[in-house]
């Protein structure tokens, strides 16, 4: 199975990989965006990489088997990055995108195309699926879940409506319920209530915050650290963490700076996909790259 890594030119073009670096890609997925970078930084370069769903990892292993003798792969969570022992790195990575089995295989129950088991997680082994989140929470647990992860306005009669519903255990019954609770607007809120969910479940935006905490910490002088995101949310986080490491402290009394920032922002916009991108590519069409170097 192959992946077509979203942004690819942008991403070797602003993060630069060079010749025997070392880089640290925290979202394996199959491998896409690491076989770029394995290409660029040469056999005298290294890539370690964490990869949460064991499925993806066993495939991208099998995808980037030329590189083995260069490649140190972790069946982990981003958020223990911190516990992992990486060395310091060139480059520090993150495509916060599904993957494409995540999306693909209806039996993950990412989609509501397709009816399935109302999972929703990426690591399988660990956690608990959708619709036990759905069933453990009480409608206001549920309608802060829509309004902060799917902004949905709607959020409270959504969550009045599927707590009122027998339980929920699959896609279709989730999507049948919010069909009779909204009507023909349903159709536009399903994406946000699924992804909404799919947020939650993950606790992606928990994990988001310890990345860009601790991810800049592992970068060398010099080092460059990259996130596509895909939705406001984390694009919003990703900004401001970034924007905030590249401030000079000030003094509170003189209003001189008292400490220059050791980092710096190399995209002043996000940047997006290529027109052509979109065409060959339609998922690539939300992504937006955001890249924060640490001055030499």
């Amino acid at each position: 199975m192959q992946h077509i890594p979203v942004l690819h030119s942008e991403v070797i073009t602003l993060l630069d990989p060079q010749e025997g670096e070392v880089l640290l890609d925290v979202t394996l997925g199959l491998g896409g965006h690491s076989a770029l970078f394995l290409n660029k930084i040469g056999k005298s370069g290294k890539l370690y990489a964490i990869e949460a769903d064991q499925e993806n990892l066993n495939i991208a292993e099998s995808n980037l088997n030329e590189f083995r003798d260069q490649i140190d792969l972790r069946c982990d969570n981003f958020c223990n990055i911190a516990q992992m022992n990486f060395p310091p790195a060139d480059i520090v990575f993150a495509d916060l995108g599904l993957s494409s089995p995540h999306l693909d295989d209806p039996q993950r129950g990412f989609s509501f195309r397709e009816d399935a088991p109302l999972d929703m997680r990426f690591d399988r082994t660990n956690g608990i699926p959708a619709s036990q989140l759905i069933a453990q929470l009480d409608e206001q647990g549920l309608a802060e879940i829509f309004w902060t992860y799917g902004e949905l306005k709607s959020g409270r009669k959504i969550a009045k409506a599927i707590k009122a519903s027998e339980k929920i255990r699959t896609t279709f019954e989730l999507k049948e319920c919010i069909e009779k609770a909204i009507g023909f607007h349903a159709k536009d809120m399903l994406p946000q209530v699924f992804q909404a969910l799919r947020i939650a479940v993950n606790d992606e935006m928990g994990s988001l915050e310890i990345l860009l905490r601790e991810g800049p910490k592992l970068l060398k002088p010099g080092g460059r650290m990259g996130v596509i995101s895909f939705h406001s949310l984390e694009d919003r986080m990703v900004k401001q963490v970034f924007k905030t490491l590249a401030t000079p402290k000030i003094d509170p009394v003189t209003g001189a700076i008292s400490k220059e920032a050791e980092f710096e922002v190399v995209t002043k916009k996000p940047v997006g996909p290529s027109d052509e991108e979109v065409v060959q590519n339609p998922r690539a069409r939300s992504a937006k790259l955001r890249v924060l170097k640490v001055k030499s």
